[in-house]
């Protein structure tokens, strides 16, 4: 079939040679640089036909992640559009109008709470004329309670002491001791032993102290002796001691040294004042302890309780000492530390044998628990920081005992050798207010 002169020329006058696929008897097949299929006559060398390439559908493959089009613009979709037209060999249809999507979050309308206000004027001199403060109106409604607080019950921020200790606890950990209820150490923290103390006040009193009522508790402590501290000036007798270097661990070395007294002027007046030493420090940050003369803040937990104590009650899950009178009237409580699982304090009651203060202590790891490798007897000297502090009050059943200790602020939180212990001022107290053939009872 014979073609245009066009065509003819077009095949004949490329400047690429044709490429030769295939040959027969009468025609010769070439393909042309545009892809065209090109059919010649094999003797005359005529074009017979051309015939253009039918594309196939290209097989759809999805995007690689991430590779696509932004969704949020026009331009790019159509871009896009226009590039897969060419690459299909086929229009696309034109991507559908959508209205604009408002994505943001609907916000329930609020009130213009704030008032639009003219900047201040500037005066002659060119600073910001002074203006009245703004009015700060109380909440009409608690969010938790649903109340209204009213005007003397706002929020008091509570003075942070060292270490994140609160002053106002501490104000009522000196209310506490000075009641006969013990805190244990006076430290500003809101702890096991404040709460248990606030317990015994109420048992006491027959009233529940809030300990957020700031001002019933200056009131009470006002009643009582007066402010909860006071300054202590360090006098040459408290800087000379003695003090000894340090405590050792272990029993055999304690045995060697005459005295465990205190290490230092600072743990001494933290357990006259029944204060945490830590607390103390930090009370008095840049205090030379070491030198009379200097003025230092201290505690003023008042002075130690009195009366005959006839019954003494050894709570061991509260962990408690409770001290009750002939009438049954709670007479002193203080936190103690009452036996462990491996030595566990005795059961049911016993009575009060013999009391010694400033007393040595016998380690037999015959009878009582081994320490270390020390496997004889040994005699412990006396001294606040010895086994059993400053106070001894034995007890009928053998080796067990009321005893002071050189840790005082960990009474409460951790165990004992099956014996109770208490803080050296608080056993010193009771061991004043008890005697011989006094009952104590063990209770779970």
């Amino acid at each position: 079939m014979p073609v245009t002169g066009f065509a003819e020329e077009e095949a004949r006058s490329s400047a690429v040679p044709a490429l030769r696929l295939a040959q027969g008897g009468d025609v010769e097949i070439f393909y042309d640089r545009a892809g065209n299929r090109v059919i010649v006559d094999a003797y005359t060398g005529e074009v017979i036909a051309i015939e253009r390439p039918r594309r196939l559908p290209l097989r759809e493959r999805p995007l690689p992640r991430r590779a696509g089009p932004s969704l949020n613009d026009p331009d790019a979709l159509e871009r896009y559009r226009r590039y897969r037209e060419r690459q299909l060999g086929r229009p696309l249809a034109p991507l559908p109008d959508e209205p604009a999507r408002d994505y943001r979050q609907p916000f329930a309308e609020e009130d213009d709470f704030i008032a639009r206000r003219r900047l201040p004027a500037i005066d002659e001199d060119g600073d910001l004329a002074r203006r009245e403060p703004l009015p700060r109106d109380r909440l009409s409604d608690d969010p938790v309670t649903g109340s209204t607080p009213r005007e003397d019950e706002g929020a008091t921020a509570r003075p942070r002491g060292p270490t994140g200790a609160s002053e106002n606890v501490a104000r009522l950990q000196v209310l506490l001791d000075r009641a006969g209820v013990s805190p244990g150490v006076i430290d500003g923290r809101m702890g096991s032993n404040v709460r248990k103390a606030l317990d015994a006040l109420a048992e006491m009193t027959g009233e529940r102290l809030n300990p957020d009522d700031t001002a019933l508790i200056e009131a009470a402590l006002a009643d009582t002796g007066g402010p909860a501290f006071s300054t202590y000036t360090i006098t040459a007798a408290d800087a000379a001691g003695p003090f000894v270097a340090s405590i050792p661990a272990d029993y055999g070395e304690k045995a060697r040294m005459e005295r465990l007294g205190f290490t230092s002027t600072v743990e001494m007046l933290a357990e006259r004042f029944h204060m945490d030493e830590t607390y103390l420090r930090g009370l008095n940050p840049g205090a030379d302890f070491s030198r009379p003369g200097t003025r230092i803040k201290v505690a003023d937990p008042g002075k130690p309780r009195a009366g005959a104590v006839t019954r003494i009650v050894a709570d061991k899950g509260r962990e408690q000492v409770r001290a009750y009178d002939a009438a049954g009237n709670l007479v002193a409580a203080y936190p103690a530390t009452i036996g462990s699982a491996d030595t566990p304090s005795p059961s049911g009651t016993v009575k009060v044998e013999r009391i010694a203060f400033d007393p040595e202590y016998t380690y037999n790891p015959k009878i009582n628990f081994k320490q270390g490798n020390n496997d004889r007897v040994l005699t412990i000297p006396p001294g606040p920081n010895g086994p059993v502090g400053t106070i001894w009050i034995a007890l009928s059943k053998p080796t067990y005992g009321i005893h002071g200790t050189p840790e005082p602020a960990r009474i409460g939180k951790t165990n004992s050798h099956g014996c109770v212990r208490l803080t050296n001022w608080d056993a010193h107290e009771l061991a004043k207010m008890v005697s011989k053939g006094v009952w104590v009872s063990f209770v779970e």
